[in-house]
């Protein structure tokens, strides 16, 4: 996610800003507390939700920038007054952009990019390269590992790349709570960073591209590799299950929904049921 960057080539190009922040969210709201958006007298980055409840905010922000007196909270009722339905209340702050204020957002926003999940993208083919762009604009922390130096495409700015002549060995410096999604060139390849990641029971997610007569080749290779039945239920294959079409972009959102899923889930303390798909 380049979140971060996005906000500050934002503030270099439009030094006279307000900071909108969503200060207290209470009930049902468009947007989480903390949720971010700048507004220069021409501009806007980032959101808070869209909708009425923006357009407020928008144009409060651009009453403090001509210097009109204005207070810098709004408590906003998300209801019929407005033309919203949600039926919350948002609480909205307002600073202006100077360097203390943008300092102080880039480094919570720096903090909080650090603190994201990590998903690591084994193969750097078609699908890989078509999985990280679905994955570049999401609250992730990114990155495809790979054996060989020429890939399918570029990879975003947003995703890292690892080079490496063991990929399997990576598996053990990731973090507890990562997702491993498996799109290597080479099935042998594939079975053992598979092999590698279902020995771990605290990665989030581990998910191998295949069809089925893959996945029984798979378990019995596994299960010749001494991987019990417990280790072998946390593999979810095949990846993005449910469409039959087999073009890298579909399959691409098919899998980055899953993943937001299964993240997620595991974030909230809960085993998704797809997490081991039979």
């Amino acid at each position: 996610m380049n979140e971060i960057a996005t906000f500050r080539r934002f503030f270099q190009e439009h030094p006279a800003s307000v900071i909108v922040t969503v200060a207290k969210a209470k009930g049902s709201t468009p947007r989480e507390e903390g949720a971010v958006m700048i507004v220069s007298k021409d501009a806007i980055c980032g959101t808070i939700g869209g909708g009425q409840l923006e357009y407020i905010a928008i144009d409060h922000a651009r009453r403090l920038l001509s210097g009109r007196e204005a207070p810098d909270q709004l408590d906003i009722p998300l209801g019929p007054d407005i033309g919203q339905c949600c039926g919350g209340r948002t609480v909205l702050s307002f600073e202006a952009a100077d360097a203390r204020t943008v300092e102080a957002l880039l480094s919570s926003l720096t903090a909080t990019a650090e603190s994201q999940p990590s998903i690591y993208v084994f193969g750097g083919g078609h699908v890989g390269v078509a999985l990280a762009r679905a994955l570049a604009p999401l609250p992730f922390n990114t990155t495809v590992i790979e054996t060989r130096p020429d890939m399918a495409g570029p990879l975003p700015d947003a995703i890292s790349l690892c080079l490496s002549p063991m990929p399997e060995a990576e598996i053990a410096r990731m973090p507890s709570g990562s997702a491993v999604v498996i799109l290597t060139h080479d099935h042998a390849l594939d079975f053992l960073i598979a092999t590698e990641a279902l020995k771990r029971d605290d990665l989030a997610y581990c998910g191998m591209i295949g069809s089925k007569t893959k996945r029984a080749t798979f378990m019995r290779y596994a299960r010749k590799e001494s991987l019990r039945d417990a280790a072998l239920s946390r593999l979810t294959m095949p990846i993005g299950a449910g469409v039959a079409d087999k073009r890298p972009a579909v399959i691409a959102a098919l899998v980055a929904s899953e993943l937001i899923h299964v993240i997620c889930a595991a974030k909230a303390g809960r085993l998704p049921a797809e997490r081991a798909k039979t």
